[in-house]
């Protein structure tokens, strides 16, 4: 039997916490297991030391060397606000959210947005395809979440944005020459200075999650009214637009805790094979929220058959494109899963014990 190779990045941490949301949150670890299941560690603890600090793992460098890890921190203070008005507030004495590069040799972490820095919010790091001296990442400004661009060391942060918006979801094309991110709930495409910005149309008032498919032609997002929103394409200048696919009465959103959470949940957005030739998704099949893909010319077709209230989601393949890795609730708590691309054979790839998660998966670059 064929076993996968490499590593995964997932975060781990508490659900069923009382105290709330911070109580559980805060708990969070950016650790790596090898797809195998086995070797799992916990990246980067020299930035846990502060009481409410966390980290989240966010994704990979492209040669897999180093890992994107998220540093946060919120007040108790602010916290508490929150559980009163069941509602975020960014504040700059509230919160602390920072993108760091660590080295998996060992060598201790980097935090970019710390340098020249330009806000207290930041996320969505990733390295600029095609430009190995520049980053690209998501920054709060002034109540606003805002495209930036910098150099590798953290230098000459760039607000790419030429309008007022909150844009999320900001990520490059394979050749680095478009950029695409949700502004207000509606996707934009535009060159890579972020000029020529260019609302893709759908008419639906729920747009987000705009990811390139890797030979660049296409971009893949979510569209419909909210909590009933459907895998879209469009191809790169705008052309092209329609809905790929649907995810029945599915709402998108996966409840990553087992106490009360005024933020709802995970959004759970679909994603391209390697090869750009597959998307896959999770849609709603009778009880079931179950794993699927589709081509772009055929057919949905469904991967996984569970029982009534099991939960898949957050499907990501590896960088040869055989094999996925997924969320499932299939034993009781949030795992993550590996199968052939086609979601036949799964086997455990994490095994927390109860009143503990395994969430959003990332697979290291080869």
């Amino acid at each position: 039997m064929r076993h996968p190779s490499g590593l995964i990045g997932y975060t781990e941490y508490r659900t069923n916490l009382p105290g709330g949301r911070l109580a559980n949150v805060s708990t969070m670890r950016a650790c790596v297991v090898r797809a195998d299941g086995t070797r799992r560690r916990v990246l980067a603890e020299e930035l846990i030391r502060r009481p409410h600090a966390w980290t989240q793992f966010a994704g990979w460098s492209p040669d897999g060397n180093r890992a994107i890890v998220l540093s946060c921190w919120e007040s108790a203070e602010n916290a508490a606000w929150e559980e009163g008005h069941q509602g975020f507030r960014f504040v700059p004495d509230g919160w602390l959210v920072d993108c760091c590069l660590v080295d998996l040799n060992g060598r201790a972490s980097v935090n970019l947005t710390a340098v020249d820095r330009v806000s207290f919010y930041n996320t969505g790091l990733f390295f600029w395809p095609g430009q190995p001296n520049r980053l690209g990442f998501q920054a709060l400004i002034e109540g606003e979440s805002r495209p930036f661009s910098m150099n590798a060391d953290g230098t000459s942060k760039q607000d790419l944005a030429h309008q007022s918006g909150f844009a999320y979801g900001f990520n490059a094309s394979p050749d680095g020459q478009r950029i695409a991110y949700h502004q207000d709930y509606q996707v934009v495409l535009a060159d890579g200075d972020g000029g020529n910005a260019r609302r893709v149309e759908t008419g639906a008032p729920f747009n987000f999650s705009p990811k390139w498919s890797p030979d660049g032609q296409w971009v893949l997002f979510l569209s419909g009214e909210h909590y009933r929103c459907h895998p879209w394409i469009v191809r790169r200048d705008g052309s092209g637009l329609r809905r790929l696919a649907g995810r029945g009465e599915y709402e998108g959103v996966v409840e990553f805790l087992d106490v009360p959470d005024f933020h709802g949940g995970s959004s759970d957005v679909p994603v391209w094979s390697p090869d750009s030739q597959w998307v896959y998704y999770t849609a709603r099949i009778g009880q079931a929220v179950e794993l699927m893909r589709i081509s772009l010319t055929g057919e949905p077709e469904q991967l996984t058959h569970s029982p009534a209230g099991v939960l898949h989601y957050h499907p990501v393949l590896s960088p040869d494109g055989g094999w996925v890795a997924f969320g499932s609730t299939r034993t009781g708590r949030r795992q993550l899963h590996v199968a052939p691309a086609d979601g036949t054979g799964a086997r455990l790839v994490t095994h927390v014990v109860e009143g503990y998660g395994a969430m959003w998966a990332y697979w290291q670059p080869r």
